[in-house]
């Protein structure tokens, strides 16, 4: 039987998306662009909404926030919960957790087509297995883990409620 090591409660992982919200501020002061932020379905949505939230009070540039949805294990068609041109804005793609950055890389896909002003991304969990050039711009939470483990965030109730390794 595997084992459940939980290792984030909600109390801490809104504490990090505070912070990852404070950051995202700090990095957008001064730039009057909107920004878009996209997440990826299920958990990186609660994130993505958890985020507008925390950074509503701090930038005056709006805030629109968009859910992108694809098979992460075979990536053809990624859709976006509606058609937005992000031409000269900044958009920030979020996810619960990124292993090896083959989502946050296919997420960008539907970008291609546009002049964003930044592409940023942002997650709650990094792990250390990337296959992919990407980096998360804003980490909420760096774990050494083996490729064996698998992370999973719980949303309850539209929230995010912890983080467990199993």
């Amino acid at each position: 039987m595997e084992q459940i090591r939980n290792f984030l409660n909600k109390e801490v992982a809104e504490q990090k998306m505070h912070r990852l919200a404070l950051e995202i501020a700090e990095n957008l002061s001064g730039d009057d662009a909107p920004l878009i932020l996209i997440g990826i379905r299920n958990s990186g949505m609660v994130v993505a909404e958890k985020i507008g939230t925390f950074l509503q009070p701090y930038i005056d540039t709006p805030i629109e926030i968009i859910s992108s949805s694809f098979d992460k294990h075979v990536p053809k068609e990624i859709v976006l919960s509606k058609e937005v041109d992000f031409t000269d804005k900044n958009v920030i793609i979020i996810d619960d957790v990124c292993n090896s950055g083959k989502t946050l890389l296919y997420a960008c896909k539907p970008l291609l087509s546009y002049y964003p002003r930044r592409i940023q991304t942002l997650v709650l969990i990094e792990r250390m297995h990337k296959l992919f050039p990407i980096k998360p711009d804003y980490v909420g939470l760096s774990m050494a883990t083996t490729m064996q483990d698998h992370i999973h965030v719980k949303v309850e109730a539209g929230e995010v409620a912890g983080a467990y390794i199993e």
